[in-house]
Formats: structure tokens, sequence, C-alpha cells
């Protein structure tokens, strides 16, 4: 459909990344058929240690949009209150639950089980082991730096801003780095870390 749709219509960018996502998603059904329910192990495909945490305090902060870092709780928000997050959203707090956090991979899998209104097992699954070192990637270390991100896909924080309306006033970029602000500066905005709006759980990595 999409093939004929281009012939008849347009040939674009959406079209071609509607055939890549449909591609990786038969993929994933083949790599599911494949391994069968080693995707639900903790070591996926791979012959990993358990190099996990488990620290459900964490996972929480995480699965309810407190972390602190305000692109993951967005994303987060936006899953609780929808059932849906945008495919570049959900590699991003993936990868930070699983490398910022070290959390057990599973529970975001899980979690997301629980969520998603588009949910497949073998996308979820082996896109949730693909993050996390476990799958296809040969990758062993799928990093998504949050911050760098942010600036790639919501530069003017608009997106932020729509989910967390606490930091509704902090202006352009910054919004992503209430963090970084000074003592004045989130007063005039009105943001109190530890109050309005939590501090980040994590340090995060700068970006050039």
């Amino acid at each position: 459909e999409v093939k004929r749709y281009e012939k008849e219509r347009a040939k674009n960018d959406s079209t071609y990344w509607l055939v890549f996502e449909l591609i990786w998603r038969d993929y994933f059904r083949f790599i599911a058929k494949k391994h069968g329910n080693k995707i639900f192990q903790l070591k996926g495909i791979k012959p990993f240690a358990d190099r996990w945490r488990r620290d459900e305090s964490l996972f929480w902060k995480w699965a309810n949009g407190h972390t602190g870092i305000p692109f993951v709780d967005a994303n987060m928000r936006e899953l609780n209150a929808t059932g849906f997050m945008s495919n570049r959203g959900r590699q991003n707090v993936a990868s930070f639950l699983v490398n910022d956090l070290g959390i057990d991979w599973r529970w975001g899998a899980a979690y997301f089980e629980s969520k998603l209104i588009d949910y497949d097992v073998c996308s979820n699954w082996c896109n949730w082991m693909y993050v996390a070192g476990v799958g296809n990637d040969p990758r062993e270390n799928r990093y998504f730096n949050i911050l760098k991100q942010g600036s790639n896909y919501d530069k003017k924080g608009d997106y932020v801003r729509h989910w967390i309306p606490e930091l509704g006033k902090v202006p352009g970029f910054d919004i992503h780095r209430p963090f970084e602000l000074n003592t004045s500066e989130l007063k005039r905005y009105g943001v109190s870390l530890g109050g309005n709006y939590p501090h980040p759980i994590v340090s995060m990595k700068v970006f050039t």
C-alpha cells in the first residue's frame, strides 16, 4: 500500500520511514520466532551476566515522570496520560532507564506492555533488548544523551512545556536543564527544585 501510494501520489521522508519501521516490525517477529521466550529473559539473546539494579524507588520515579530530567519526564507523562509515546521518546526513556539508572530492562518492557495502546509483543520486547544491549545490536552500549536529544528534537522546549506545566515559564532550551539554572532564575520562572519539580536523580552528561 505504501509503494502504491508512492507511485500514485508522492515518495517522501514519511513514506520511507514507514516502510523502514515496518521492516523492523517484521524483523523482530522473525527474531521472536527464532529465539522464543529468550526475548523475555534477563540476558536476552546474548550471554550477558546479571549487571542490573532492582531499585523500585528509582523505577517508579521513572515510570511516573518524576526523574527531574524534563525530556524523560515529559515522555513518560505522555505515555501515562495517553498510552502513546513517539518512537524517539521510547528510545530515550528506555536508554535512560537501562544506561543512566541501570535498572533491569525487563521492568521497562513490562511497564510499556501495561501502558501502550499500540503494544506489540515482538516489537516491544525486542526493541527493549536492543536498547539494553542484549538483543541484535552489535553495539553493546546504545546510549542516548538526553540533553543532546532534547536539543535535536525539542530545541524550543514546546513538547516539554506541554507535558510539564510546572516548568512552563522556563524559556527555550533551558527548560530541558532547570538544574543548571541559578536560584534567582528558578525563582523568576516559578520553579522550586525539590518542591514543584524534582531534583534530577542522576547527573546528566553535558554535550557539545
